[in-house]
């Protein structure tokens, strides 16, 4: 039963079955450990982020920067029409699946979004492919790989099922409060995997087609390997049963609608620029642009990270927590919004300072990228700060809610791309116009429901860390700036370090005593509690 499923992303104690849970079970509260609990393995999971930043600068170096960008361009794309064609069903998931009564239920909910979500990019990625020499003329790449955009759509374009497939399949699991079970298939089948076929292929004369196959190999790898971990969690006997209407499956469809525009448009600030500024500028400049921007953007995600991984945990607990009353909602808010502030403002004031040192990992050329690192490293962390209301949000208010802010932050976005484009260059003109709307769509969740819910997250305890947070964050900065004037290779692993003790510092005297006992074994480890700390919960290691 996912009841019993260990956090952790061990397998649970009893096989899920097609017996039914027990309908009258007393639910645990839902308490500030469990969202602890969940956050580092999830943090683990998504590291797949940061083996990104790793792997470009050899990407970079193997494929040129325009070749690097034209393999931006079309993933971007990827994952834009795999949000628009998935129709939700990954945040439906979230929603659903912590609230069924029984295996069944669960099974229903998985089997929806995999019919509705899956599908459709089936669909698209064959009209795709086969209208590809059709859509080739629309990307400015250099012109010795003009001849390449049409095989490598055709070819690449079928990473979209797969990455469908992918994204539903660990949602799936984060459904059921499996939050780590996404470490290996992230880290070591995804990325790591990626970056073995992309050398071996280009050692084997492929060239920059060896990119998009490498790609494809890895996601169909972890794309096996998702179905035998959703086998240790969903019944697959009642998987291939039903589909008949049934109440979850229609719930699910409609959570996944009721969520896919917001989806869309937070999709759209992560990809769209990639694609506006490959379309704005002719040739070789348009694929670098793009291919800068990604850089710029895979720097900042070590901020996002932060952001997202709570956003996994928190959506399904709080999804939970809801049915315990709104008390069990608003601790969990409070203390998550609590320790992102910790740990993503000095992260962020640090990395910013020392970006000039940061990009020379991509070479010469990507310096002129540092003001949108800045811009959106800024940028991540008031989204970060700001942002862990809209999972709340998306579980404990109104579908029509979830709109207003992704509505504004777009069109608060294309006004200030009117304004600031024909002032800068075209590169930090997008990033500002997007940070701007990334800023005003992570506010506005957390606006609606300190109104309408009666729910915030900045109680007694916030503005001591705040205050405390802020300090850390403005010495810590100011010193990584004075070391990103050293040779990068003497720079780099220190400004790593103050990074590193600078969140070190923010949590261990920013927050108070009872949310670092929280993280359990994980916080005596780091010595940021006393041995001797226990938590109620602490069955399980953080």
């Amino acid at each position: 039963m996912f009841a019993k499923a260990k956090a952790a992303g061990t397998r649970p104690r009893k096989p899920l079955g097609p017996q039914p849970m027990s309908e009258e079970a007393v639910q645990p509260a839902v308490t500030n450990r469990h969202v602890a609990r969940g956050l580092g393995t999830t943090v683990l999971a998504r590291l797949g982020a940061v083996v990104e930043i790793v792997t470009q600068p050899l990407y970079v170096l193997m494929f040129g920067l325009a070749g690097f960008g034209l393999y931006a361009v079309l993933w971007a794309a990827i994952n834009l029409i795999e949000n628009i064609f998935d129709l939700g069903m990954t945040s439906a998931m979230q929603r659903t699946v912590p609230q069924s009564a029984t295996d069944a239920e669960a099974a229903a909910a998985l089997r929806t979004a995999l019919l509705f979500g899956v599908g459709p990019c089936l669909v698209v990625a064959a009209l795709i492919a086969i209208f590809a020499a059709d859509l080739a003329p629309w990307l400015n790449v250099a012109e010795k790989d003009r001849a390449l955009v049409t095989p490598a759509i055709q070819i690449f374009v079928w990473a979209l099922p797969l990455w469908a497939f992918v994204e539903i399949a660990t949602s799936a699991l984060r459904a059921r409060m499996v939050f780590g079970a996404e470490i290996r298939l992230r880290i070591v089948w995804e990325q790591v995997m990626r970056v073995v076929f992309a050398v071996l292929f280009f050692a084997l004369g492929f060239g920059l087609e060896g990119l998009f196959i490498a790609h494809l190999c890895s996601l169909a790898v972890t794309a096996i390997l998702s179905v035998r971990l959703l086998r240790r969690y969903y019944s697959f006997g009642d998987l291939l049963r039903g589909g008949r209407g049934s109440e979850v499956e229609r719930n699910t469809f409609w959570a996944g609608l009721s969520v896919l525009p917001s989806n869309i448009i937070t999709r759209l600030f992560g990809d769209a620029p990639a694609l506006i500024l490959n379309l704005m500028l002719p040739g070789a400049s348009g694929a670098a642009a793009a291919g800068l921007f990604t850089i710029a953007r895979k720097l900042s995600s070590v901020v996002q990270l932060v952001r997202i991984a709570f956003a996994y945990v928190v959506a399904p607990l709080a999804a939970s927590a809801e049915r315990g009353g709104r008390e069990q909602v608003a601790d969990i808010y409070a203390y998550a919004t609590r320790l992102i502030s910790a740990i993503a403002l000095p992260m962020a004031a640090v990395l910013a300072a020392g970006s000039s040192s940061l990009l020379s990992l991509f070479g010469a050329q990507a310096h002129v990228a540092q003001g949108a690192v800045i811009i959106l490293l800024l940028a991540r962390a008031a989204e970060a700060v700001l942002g862990i209301s809209l999972p709340v949000l998306q579980v404990v208010a109104a579908f029509r809610h979830q709109l207003t802010a992704s509505l504004l932050g777009v069109l608060v976005a294309v006004g200030a791309g009117w304004l600031f484009v024909d002032h800068v260059d075209a590169l930090t003109g997008v990033t500002l116009a997007m940070s701007i709307g990334l800023v005003v769509m992570a506010g506005i969740p957390m606006l609606q429901l300190a109104i309408g819910e009666g729910l915030h997250p900045f109680d007694h305890q916030f503005p001591m860390v705040a205050l405390r947070g802020l300090a850390i964050t403005i010495v810590a900065g100011a010193l990584a700036l004075l070391v990103s004037r050293l040779p990068d290779p003497v720079a780099l692993p220190l400004i790593i370090a103050i990074a590193v003790g600078a969140i070190w510092l923010s949590v261990r005297f920013g927050l108070p005593y009872a949310d670092r006992a929280s993280l359990g074994k994980t916080g005596r480890r780091l010595r940021l509690i006393g041995p001797d700390v226990r938590v109620a919960e602490a069955g399980d290691p953080a």
